[in-house]
């Protein structure tokens, strides 16, 4: 029984970890990218505009996606933040709020690029004619990569300081309101640990997913 339990553990990380490192160091990347276009290259300058996860692991964020894909609930992880100095920014207010909402974007285009992985894979080679664990092992990556995405978009936009959400809500809030708002962020990661464990977080983000997914579903015919 153990050696069953430990063996569907490895295959639930296996499939879920190359979708979720995509979507989690792209979605660090983007935040530096968009930082960059907006006059501050400070994570261009510290290496953090690249694909290789070393200069991007934190290890409390890979040890909750271990956590959790063990769990086989909502998946989710995260990298460690990209450096940004909004004094180098041309229009602070504004790019602010565009680099916050270059991650989500960015999930969001990679549950778009899953979806028609998947749709190739359906399309090309039908189930009837190609049975085997390969099959199957991509099926379940391309949909993971699908749910992890929009789980992470939306998690994100969350309006919980020091998520993106928070920062985009920020920038249609008068200053003085705005200030005490983000200077919530030292209580941000405990509110989302409580959501988390409470059960919360699986009501507000589940159907958001459901909702996202059924309609890249109907778009690419796979409804």
């Amino acid at each position: 029984m153990l050696d069953m339990n430990m063996t569907a553990i490895i295959n639930a990380i296996t499939i879920a970890a190359v979708p979720a490192m995509l979507g989690i160091i792209l979605h660090e990347v983007a935040h530096g990218w968009m930082a960059d276009r907006c006059g501050d290259p400070t994570a261009r300058f510290l290496g953090r505009l690249t694909l290789n996860p070393i200069p991007h692991i934190d290890p409390r964020g890979l040890l909750a996606f271990v956590l959790t894909s063990m769990s086989g609930s909502f998946v989710f992880g995260w990298a460690k933040p990209v450096p940004v100095n909004t004094r180098n920014f041309r229009n602070p207010n504004r790019d602010l709020m565009l680099v916050a909402l270059a991650g989500p974007v960015t999930n969001f285009l990679l549950a778009v690029f899953f979806t028609l992985l998947l749709f190739l894979l359906l399309r090309f080679f039908p189930v009837a004619e190609w049975r085997s664990s390969t099959y199957e092992f991509l099926m379940r990556m391309f949909s993971a990569g699908i749910s992890i995405n929009l789980g992470l978009a939306w998690l994100n936009l969350l309006p919980i300081p020091p998520l993106d959400g928070s920062k985009v809500l920020a920038y249609f809030m008068p200053y003085s309101i705005k200030y005490k708002y983000l200077s919530l962020e030292r209580f941000g990661f405990m509110i989302l640990l409580l959501l988390i464990f409470a059960g919360v977080l699986r009501y507000v983000i589940g159907p958001l997913i459901q909702t996202s997914a059924a309609i890249l579903f109907t778009l690419f015919g796979l409804s």
